[in-house]
């Protein structure tokens, strides 16, 4: 198994802190964020490579990284190579990009570079195991619709089979989340090409391309308990500080 650490977006909400810094290294009790999702990615039996996919604006500051970054599994670096939000390629895109570039065929862990969540990844894995070849989600419940509505939102049946999905919508219909961690089977892999070059129209966030496999194979949902921060806004990035353990 890899994973794949999503971090070559532009994070414009976080400007003017993120305009020339990337949101993956900012520090959240004087360690970069990116540090807590690999060193809980080392934990994870049977995986023997991190991947992170970045951008040319901010290749170098993630090679720097990568170079004082003090961990014993493999952590190799892909250029989407964008230089700014216009011309992103969208979580879609740059998982197509990373598992072309590096010729990815082993079942694939993604998370989100901002992605921080207490505990480990053992009951999350423990889950994808017993559902063997299925796409397995990430969940969380937020609690309040009115803060759902800026997520992927989803409905899970009483086997935890997704039967629900939409990307931020405005009358949400629960609230429970995708918190940006996603595990892809080896087997479904070629799905995601598929995906793209179905859709006319740019839908490069996860969530469409969730709504549309789900409709294709099952897809479960997998619910964390504790908490979880998703570093999206100056917001959730001052709370992670305070509350983050």
């Amino acid at each position: 198994m890899k994973a794949l650490i999503l971090a070559a977006g532009y994070a414009t909400r976080l400007y003017p802190l993120t305009k020339e810094y990337p949101k993956s290294l900012l520090l959240i009790k004087r360690k970069p964020i990116i540090d807590y999702i690999v060193e809980k990615l080392e934990a994870v039996e049977g995986l023997d490579e991190v991947i992170v996919i970045t951008n040319s604006k901010f290749f170098g500051q993630f090679k720097a990284w990568q170079q004082k970054c003090c961990v014993k599994i493999k952590i190799s670096l892909v250029d989407d190579l964008t230089r700014d939000n216009a011309t992103r390629l969208g979580a879609i895109g740059d998982m197509n990009f990373a598992i072309d570039k590096k010729g990815i065929a082993s079942d694939l862990l993604v998370i989100g570079g901002d992605n921080l969540f207490n505990g480990t990844l053992k009951r999350f894995l423990c889950f994808v195991r017993q559902r063997k070849v299925s796409p397995v989600i990430g969940a969380f419940d937020i609690k309040a619709k009115e803060e759902a509505s800026k997520y992927g939102v989803m409905k899970l049946d009483t086997q935890k089979r997704v039967v629900d999905f939409q990307e931020k919508p405005l009358s949400p219909k629960s609230t429970l989340v995708a918190m940006c961690l996603y595990y892809f089977p080896k087997e479904k892999l070629g799905l995601i090409k598929e995906y793209l070059h179905s859709k006319k129209e740019k839908k490069d966030a996860m969530g469409f391309y969730i709504d549309w496999l789900r409709k294709k194979l099952p897809v479960y949902g997998f619910v964390f308990n504790g908490k979880w921060f998703d570093i999206g806004d100056y917001k959730f990035y001052n709370t992670a500080k305070k509350k983050f353990k």
